[in-house]
């Protein structure tokens, strides 16, 4: 007999749903969110569930994972689509929702999501600590600047990162009125660097000996953090069919609203992974912009600032800069600076 199995994921509970071919209900259960706890969850009820679906959350990864070792065959669903399906629902409840997933595997109607490997989501925890502590690191140094203006002090408007401490402290001192107050946020600051250029580093080092990495940096514009960024952000390239549809995946391409006679293209959609938009953002502004080494991306990038403006044609630049690092990997080859078009 064919079941139909639905999670509603919570960060600390999991309401569980199982329909059958003809959608009636023939199981509900709520029980804490570990995968042992859903595994003889379901086990109790039949041995014949073999598949379980939820829509994509906080848990994903660990729910994925655990059942997938627990014997299930997990699907993993888009969350927007599941919230457009379930939004017709009158009353929202954890016990409707796990009712309305059920349905929607049975119907069939749903988008499955692509779960990432785990190093893939440990170089993200990395970018990601990186990306934060220097976060931080810039906040402490721009409340800093907020506070010393109180003495009449006026810092440079670029200070690097790594001289923000051996200018600042002294004139700090020197005044003395505000050595209290401001000495310890110097310290935390400093600390907070010391930390930052401690994962920079691990950054550095990683993409220094991954081939994948190395091959990426090839392109113009492209470093340590655009590469490894990119990298993790697809995972396995083999899963887009056309390197042409990675720009679309994350954000690049323009949205379009079509009804009977209107048909409005409009601005980038924005969606998919925000860290590798902005990485491939980054770097096309560099190729652009910084590189000394003509190319023919870094001459199309400049005629079309021209006509269009530098932030159309960076991300233009951008979402060729995808489809060319996609083929790139697939095919294993660095980047031709003498090519005058790219295999789609």
């Amino acid at each position: 007999m064919v079941f139909h199995t639905a999670l509603d994921v919570s960060l600390r509970s999991v309401s569980i749903c199982i329909i059958d071919g003809d959608g009636n209900i023939c199981f509900e259960d709520k029980v804490v969110s570990e995968v042992d706890e859903i595994a003889a969850a379901l086990k109790r009820f039949s041995p014949e569930v073999c598949s379980v679906g939820f829509e994509a959350g906080t848990l994903t990864q660990y729910l994925s994972y655990g059942l997938q070792a627990a014997g299930f065959e997990v699907i993993c669903m888009e969350a927007r689509q599941v919230s457009a399906a379930l939004s017709a629902m009158r009353n929202k409840t954890d016990r409707n929702d796990a009712r309305g997933i059920a349905q929607i595997l049975r119907s069939g109607w749903y988008s499955r999501v692509y779960v990432k490997s785990m190093e893939s989501h440990l170089t993200r925890a990395l970018l990601s600590g990186r990306k934060a502590v220097l976060k931080k690191c810039v906040d402490l140094e721009n409340e800093i600047r907020g506070l010393i203006r109180l003495l009449g002090i006026k810092l440079p408007g670029t200070l690097k990162h790594g001289a923000f401490d051996d200018l600042v402290r002294p004139i700090i001192e020197e005044h003395g009125l505000m050595v209290d107050s401001l000495i310890p946020l110097l310290d935390a600051r400093l600390m907070l660097y010391q930390t930052y250029l401690k994962l920079d580093a691990q950054v550095t080092a990683m993409a220094r000996k991954d081939e994948v990495c190395q091959r990426l940096m090839t392109v113009p514009g492209v470093g340590a953090i655009t590469a490894l960024t990119f990298k993790a952000g697809v995972d396995n390239p083999s899963r887009f069919k056309r390197s042409r549809t990675v720009a679309a995946h994350f954000g690049l391409t323009p949205r379009r609203f079509q009804s009977g006679e209107l048909d409005n293209p409009g601005h980038i959609s924005r969606a998919g992974d925000a860290d590798v938009r902005s990485a491939l953002y980054v770097a096309a502004h560099s190729l652009v912009i910084r590189s000394d080494k003509w190319t023919y991306l870094k001459a199309w990038g400049v005629r079309l600032s021209k006509t269009k403006g530098h932030r159309r044609a960076v991300i233009a630049v951008a979402r060729k800069l995808a489809v060319i690092l996609h083929r790139m990997w697939i095919d294993e080859t660095d980047f031709r600076y003498n090519s005058t078009e790219v295999k789609l």
